[in-house]
């Protein structure tokens, strides 16, 4: 709910909605894991919640047996910074510490892999 609800304050759904995208989508328990500081930040910068939001989404539809081939490299999200694949015991994990929890929930338009963590890029 957090996630969908982000996504239209930053005018993303309609980006969304057309192209082929994979999306490393937090619960919403994840999102009440981030710093209040953090997110009244987000919610005061449009462009900041725009990047934040775009770094957990790559194009094309990368399913599960895709992401197990990218361990140890990384790749190219919309945000424009790089996410790191690392498989340690069978599970998938995002910049060393976010783990995919569900993996390859179908979308009409790609696929969503949820994950445990929000993904905050780097400055």
């Amino acid at each position: 709910k957090t996630l969908a609800s982000l996504l239209t304050s930053a005018g993303l759904v309609k980006t969304l909605q057309s192209g082929t995208w994979t999306v490393f989508a937090p619960t919403d328990a994840a999102f009440a894991k981030v710093p209040k500081a953090t997110l009244a930040k987000l919610g005061s910068n449009p462009a900041l919640l725009k990047k934040v939001l775009l770094y957990h989404v790559v194009k094309g539809g990368v399913p599960a047996s895709t992401v197990a081939t990218l361990n140890g490299k990384s790749v190219g999200t919309m945000s424009g910074s790089k996410v790191q694949i690392k498989i340690v015991g069978g599970n998938v994990f995002l910049n060393g510490l976010t783990k995919v929890t569900t993996a390859d929930v179908k979308a009409s338009n790609g696929y969503i892999h949820i994950i445990n963590k929000v993904l905050i890029p780097k400055a």
